[in-house]
């Protein structure tokens, strides 16, 4: 006993020695962590600091309009960065408007030889013409959210001063001020405090600046305007794009579903982009890509605040960036989208937290409508079990649509307008699949199952339990 206890002790007295060594080492060990991950910290800061300061000395102010004072006073003019070391985090959720400009080439002639009557002067690096992407996007450092809305160009709307007319004609009318303005109408009042406009070649060099896109073009596609210099030529299939190759994508429009699947790819795209640049070191690039788009920005956020708003995108969880898509339908003349005010409000009370009279309505499952969208190219006998379990669940208001041309792995459950709650219960209820609140899915639904390979997996599973 007396050597067994000698034992022990002599072991007690070894473990005790050894775990005040590892705890020696994993002190000195975490003193070193702490010493790189600050390092790194005022690196990242010295990096962004570098390249905001490097931008300001050698480009072109970004600001490219002259904004009265009753147009300046459109935007919410607080600051939305902080300072000193805190400058390039963002203090408070805040609401940008995009727009992507129509530029034409200045040969853009009648066969007189006259210039077409485009109501602005056909620049190639102008401001001046329609909004042909508009996007107001929420940034929600408090959430940690980031909220895109995309607004088709031909919404029908009322700007001030010239009636009902499509929303992208507010910058010809009127500029930045009055695009904003419309918008914030248009959204139940939703306050915009800066604006983005970018031409159509400065996305292009966008794309290249952050090394091209990967994406699935979802079917061949092949157009030509010579007005225009528009060249599309795109064959079908997950691919690497440089930037006109991604122009090509973006802009194409002949298709069953014209603007609004033209927004439908832009959304593929921008998360496409947001997905590769997860790599916080894209901070340091700042300047290349500013200095390479410069020319094609005119923006009222300073420096700081972008690299403030380019920051927080990068620190965004990818599962809490939703986009979305103005609620509506095609009108039956002049090629409108004809807004729908009661799902709007709907909408950006949910998403952009803007007060609203009516009393939000607890969902019905039978209510909702559900696209099914196979993407395995199996027989549709496969879909039968997924529609029979959601129809036990209470989803009545179930449909097969077009089936969804890229091949998934996994289940794309798509809120596609915005009902993410909607969505996540149907996950829940088929138990495999990721929502994904975006407007990429069917257009008549209210919830696209783009349906993977895992529920070819999930079905032989259930078919063929494993027996204790």
């Amino acid at each position: 006993m007396t050597i067994q206890r000698t034992s022990a002790q002599e072991n007690h007295s070894t473990n005790t020695n050894n775990l005040s060594d590892k705890n020696a080492s994993s002190h000195k060990s975490g003193r070193w962590l702490w010493f790189w991950v600050a390092m790194s910290g005022i690196a990242m800061v010295s990096a962004t600091a570098g390249a905001l300061l490097a931008v300001s000395l050698t480009s072109t102010p970004l600001m490219q309009a002259s904004l009265s004072a009753d147009e300046a006073a459109v935007f919410d003019g607080d600051r939305i960065s902080g300072s000193g070391l805190r400058f390039s985090e963002l203090t408070r959720p805040v609401n940008i408007l995009i727009m992507g400009m129509s530029v034409l080439p200045p040969d853009v002639r009648n066969p007189s030889g006259e210039t077409k009557n485009l109501k602005y002067l056909p620049q190639v690096n102008s401001f001046d013409g329609l909004a042909d992407v508009m996007l107001l996007i929420k940034f929600d450092p408090e959430k940690k959210k980031l909220v895109m809305l995309s607004i088709p160009r031909d919404t029908r709307t009322q700007i001030d001063g010239h009636g009902f007319k499509k929303i992208n004609s507010a910058n010809v009318f009127g500029g930045p001020a009055l695009t904003a303005k419309t918008v914030s109408n248009l959204v139940n009042g939703v306050g915009i405090d800066r604006y983005i406009r970018i031409n159509v070649l400065g996305v292009g060099k966008l794309i290249d600046a952050l090394g091209g896109v990967t994406v699935y073009v979802p079917k061949d596609m092949k157009y030509q305007d010579d007005s225009q210099h528009l060249y599309i030529n795109l064959k079908k299939g997950k691919q690497h794009l440089n930037g006109d190759q991604a122009l090509q994508l973006l802009r194409f429009r002949r298709d069953e579903n014209g603007d609004i699947g033209r927004i439908q790819r832009q959304q593929m795209v921008m998360r496409a982009l947001m997905e590769q640049s997860l790599n916080p070191a894209l901070v340091t690039q700042l300047p290349k890509v500013l200095n390479v788009v410069k020319e094609h920005i005119d923006t009222n956020l300073t420096l700081e605040e972008l690299g403030a708003l380019v920051g927080f995108g990068l620190r965004t969880n990818r599962s809490n960036m939703q986009m979305l898509m103005l609620p509506g339908q095609f009108g039956q003349q002049g090629g409108y989208w004809i807004p729908d005010s009661q799902r709007i409000n709907s909408m950006v009370a949910q998403h952009f937290e803007v007060e609203t009279d009516s009393t939000p309505q607890v969902v019905n499952p039978a209510s909702l409508r559900i696209a099914i969208q196979d993407s395995t190219g199996s027989d549709k006998a496969n879909l039968r079990p997924l529609i029979t379990a959601l129809e036990k669940s209470g989803y009545t208001n179930v449909y097969v649509a077009k089936s969804w041309g890229e091949p998934l792995e996994v289940t794309h459950i798509v809120a596609q307008q915005g009902d993410g709650s909607s969505a996540e219960s149907i996950r829940n209820t088929l138990g495999i699949g990721e929502v994904r609140v975006e407007s990429t899915g069917n257009l008549g639904s209210d919830i696209s199952i783009q349906v993977g390979k895992d529920w070819l997996q999930h079905r032989e599973i259930l078919e063929n339990p494993v027996q204790p």
